[in-house]
C-alpha cells in the first residue's frame, strides 16, 4: 500500500506521502505517558512503535529502488538523443511561408522521410497550399486566436509577436510522446538537426535548460538583454521547463503588454520561473547586412547550429542565389554535419603562408605568417543590421576590420565538390578571384586545395572540452593544386608560426 501510493505521487510530481509522513512524525514528537502506566507496559508500547517505524522504513527502502528505476530509467540515462526526441514549433504566416518554405526545405528530413516532428504555425493557410501530405516539409498549423492579449508597445510593433510568442505553449500542445526537447525558431531560421543533437546530449532533458544565443551586435543586445535567447537564432527549451511554461505562460504574457518581440515574453516567463539562459554559440540571429563571410569563416569552436535572415545577407557563394548557395553548403552538411564551418589553421613553410580552413565553405591563404589568435578573429565583411546605431561596429566576439589594401588580403577558395568513401571525406575549393592583379608569387598559380578528413564524431568529451583540429600540407610543388589533411591535434602540438 504504502509502495504503490509512493509511487504513484512522485509520478505526479508529489513528493511527501501522507502515511509515510505519519509514521514519520512518531519519531519527531516526544513520548507522552499522562496516564500512569506499568514499565512493562511502557516497554512495549516503545517496541510497538519502533515496529512500526521500522516497517515503515523498510516499505520505504523497499519502494526507493523502484522509483528510481521509474524517474531515471535506463532508457533515460543511456539512450542517446536522436532526431526522434525532437519537437520543433516554426513561426511563419499565411504571406510569408510560400516564399520562406524553400529555407525549411533544406534542413527537414534532411537524411529520413518520417522522423521529424513538429508544425509551422501560421495566421492563416496559404492559398492552394497544403504541405500535410509533403514530407519534405513540416505541416502547417493554425495559430489560435490571441485578440484577447494586449500589445501595447509603443512606438510600433506588430501584435503578431504575441501569436508567435504562443507557438511555445502550442507546440507542447501537440501533445509529442518522448519528446526530450523543442526547438522554436522563424520560417527563415535554417537548422542543422544532427547538430543540434549533438549540442544538447550534452544537457539533461529532465533538467530545466532554456538554450540559446543573443545578438551578434552589441546594442541589440544590450537593450533585449543579453540573457535572452533571440527567437531568429533559434533556442531550444528542455521538455520538463516546456511542460511547466506552457501551463503558466498566457497568464505570463498578459504581464508583458509592452514588450517588441516574441523572444522577448517568452525570455520574461522562463525568467519568472527562475531560469537563465545556457548560452551555445552554435546559434546565429545575423543580424547582419551584406557578406557574411568573415562570421562563416572564422566560426566559434561548437557545432553549427542555425543561421537567419539569408533574405538580407548576401548570398554565401559568389555567382550563385541565395537558395542555391544554401543548397551548395548543405551538401557538405549531408556529408558531415558535425565538421560544417569547423575552422582549422596550419601554416606554409616554404612561402611563408597561412592557411584556415572553414571545412565546407571556404579556404582563406594569407601570403604572410599570421599569429593564430589574429587569424581567428572574424573578418568585418559584413554591415550592422541598422545603420547609425550610437554602438557602430561594436559586435558581441572579436572583430577585426578588412585591410584597406586589396594586395594584403587573404585570397578565397570556395567549396567545389565534396565526396565520400571508405577511405575518407575528400573536399575540393576552387580560387574565387585573386585580390591582387600584381601577384606575381606562387600563389597566383594556385588555383584549387584539395582538403581530405575522416568524418568528425564528436564524443561527449569532445563537446565538453573541445579542441581545434591540426592539419598537415601535403608536399607542394608551387603548381595549381595544394592538397591539406585535417586531423585530430597530437597530446602536446602546437598551432604557431614557422
Amino acid at each position: 500500500m504504502v509502495e504503490s501510493k509512493l509511487r504513484a505521487e512522485i509520478e505526479n510530481g508529489i513528493i511527501r506521502d501522507p502515511e509515510i509522513q505519519t509514521d514519520h512524525s512518531l519519531i519527531m514528537q516526544p513520548f507522552h505517558n499522562p496516564i500512569k502506566t506499568n514499565p512493562l507496559m511502557i516497554g512495549v508500547l516503545v517496541s510497538s512503535s519502533f515496529c512500526a517505524i521500522s516497517l515503515s522504513l523498510s516499505l520505504l527502502l523497499l519502494a526507493t529502488p523502484k522509483i528510481v528505476d521509474k524517474v531515471s530509467s535506463p532508457q533515460d540515462v543511456y539512450d542517446p538523443t536522436t532526431v526522434d526526441h525532437l519537437v520543433f514549433g516554426i513561426a511563419s504566416s499565411g504571406n510569408s511561408w510560400p516564399n520562406r518554405k524553400e529555407y525549411t526545405k533544406l534542413w527537414w528530413n534532411l537524411k529520413s522521410n518520417k522522423r521529424m516532428r513538429g508544425c509551422v504555425f501560421v495566421d492563416s493557410l496559404p492559398d492552394k497550399e497544403n504541405s500535410n501530405n509533403d514530407y519534405s516539409l513540416p505541416p502547417l498549423c493554425v495559430s489560435e486566436d490571441t485578440s484577447q492579449f494586449l500589445y501595447t508597445y509603443k512606438p510600433g510593433g506588430l501584435r503578431s509577436a504575441i501569436r508567435v510568442a504562443r507557438v511555445v505553449k502550442e507546440t507542447v500542445a501537440l501533445n509529442h510522446s518522448g519528446v526530450r526537447w523543442y526547438l522554436f525558431g522563424d520560417d527563415d531560421t535554417i537548422f542543422f538537426p544532427e547538430n543540434l543533437v549533438k549540442i544538447l546530449s550534452k544537457y539533461d532533458h529532465r533538467l530545466w535548460y532554456y538554450v540559446g544565443s543573443h545578438s551578434e551586435i552589441y546594442e541589440a543586445s544590450q537593450v533585449f538583454g543579453f540573457g535572452m535567447a533571440f527567437g531568429g537564432g533559434g533556442f531550444a527549451i528542455s521538455s520538463s521547463l516546456a511542460q511547466v511554461l506552457a501551463k503558466v505562460f498566457d497568464s505570463c504574457i498578459e504581464r508583458y503588454a509592452h514588450l517588441y518581440g516574441s523572444d522577448a515574453r517568452v525570455y520574461s516567463c522562463i525568467t519568472e520561473l527562475g531560469v537563465g539562459l545556457t548560452h551555445e554559440p552554435g546559434f546565429h540571429q545575423v543580424d547582419l547586412r551584406g557578406n557574411i563571410y568573415g562570421l562563416l569563416a572564422a566560426h566559434p569552436l561548437t557545432p553549427l547550429l542555425s543561421l537567419h535572415h539569408p533574405d538580407h545577407t548576401d548570398p554565401i557563394f559568389p555567382n550563385m542565389t541565395t537558395t542555391k548557395s544554401l543548397q551548395h553548403l548543405f551538401e557538405a552538411v549531408s556529408v558531415d554535419s558535425q565538421r560544417i564551418l569547423q575552422q582549422t589553421v596550419c601554416y606554409e613553410k616554404q612561402f611563408s603562408w597561412t592557411i584556415s580552413v572553414a571545412w565546407g565553405y571556404a579556404v582563406q591563404v594569407f601570403q604572410n605568417n599570421v599569429l593564430l589568435p589574429d587569424v581567428l578573429r572574424v573578418q568585418q565583411t559584413f554591415e550592422q543590421w541598422k545603420q547609425g546605431n550610437a554602438l557602430q561596429g561594436i559586435y558581441t566576439f572579436n572583430t577585426k576590420e578588412l585591410h584597406p589594401d586589396p594586395c594584403k588580403r587573404p585570397t578565397i577558395f570556395y567549396l567545389d565538390k565534396v565526396s565520400s568513401d571508405k577511405d575518407g571525406i575528400i573536399s575540393s575549393y576552387r580560387k574565387s578571384f585573386q585580390n591582387c592583379s600584381l601577384d606575381k608569387t606562387s600563389l597566383k598559380k594556385l588555383e584549387v586545395i584539395k582538403v581530405v578528413t575522416n568524418k568528425l564524431d564528436l564524443d561527449s568529451k569532445q563537446l565538453q572540452t573541445p579542441r581545434r583540429h591540426c592539419c598537415d600540407l601535403l608536399p607542394y610543388n608551387a603548381g595549381d593544386l595544394m592538397e591539406i589533411a585535417i586531423r585530430e591535434c597530437k597530446y602536446e602540438e602546437l598551432v604557431y608560426m614557422h
